[in-house]
């Protein structure tokens, strides 16, 4: 499974893509606010750091407004994926900008219908929201599977991108299930490195080492 950071921060992006374990940046106009820069300065800096995909999202709800910021995000980089809504209007547009061989992210995707509708107009990515279906009451990672599923069926070429992971069980989960793409804040991301038994095997190695060279011979 590919790994994307959910993020505005330049910092952050630079950090994991050190890792050489980023494969992708999602990113929306409400964390660009947080950073409190130009949306599009900092887009085209994401992508300046980062080679896969940046997903950069319209805010225009109708097709001919959605259609005028596309052409805006293509222009900043060609990695960019321009990131549309679940709507009819977005649906239009995914298909029309994948006829033009744009990267589309179809975003807000909550039902496997709405996912099956995504990859019958083109969508290069679906972007599920596992946190938010579990926030009402539904299972995220259930979503996820049914997509899966569909997809197979069919041999849809749309890429899983499952969205709003907010622990490393969704990470895993989301692995399992078979999504393309898992995307995670930061800290999320920065987690799966960690457990207390490999810091907990590591500082005994370090005690075991400084031992062996504490009680080793002296040179002479």
């Amino acid at each position: 499974m590919k790994f994307f950071v959910d993020t505005a921060e330049i910092a952050e992006i630079r950090e994991l893509q050190d890792t050489g374990l980023l494969d992708g940046v999602t990113t929306n106009p409400s964390l660009v606010k947080k950073s409190g820069r130009d949306f599009l300065e900092v887009v085209k800096e994401i992508a300046g750091v980062v080679k896969g995909p940046v997903s950069a999202e319209v805010v225009a709800t109708d097709y001919d407004g959605m259609m005028r910021e596309a052409a805006v995000l293509r222009k900043l980089a060609d990695n960019i994926a321009v990131k549309v809504p679940l709507t009819i209007d977005g649906l239009k547009a995914c298909k029309a900008l994948s006829g033009d061989g744009a990267v589309v992210n179809v975003t807000l995707c909550f039902t496997a219908n709405q996912a099956l509708l995504a990859a019958k107009a083109g969508a290069y990515f679906i972007s599920p929201f596992v946190g938010r279906v579990d926030d009402t009451g539904w299972n995220g990672m259930e979503l996820i599977r049914d997509i899966v599923q569909i997809y197979k069926n069919y041999s849809f070429s749309t890429q899983i991108l499952a969205a709003s992971l907010r622990h490393s069980n969704h990470v895993i989960d989301s692995a399992k299930a078979g999504a393309h793409v898992g995307t995670m804040p930061f800290k999320v991301l920065d987690a799966l490195f960690n457990h207390p038994l490999t810091d907990k095997g590591l500082d005994q190695f370090l005690k075991d080492y400084a031992k062996a060279f504490q009680d080793a011979p002296a040179a002479r």
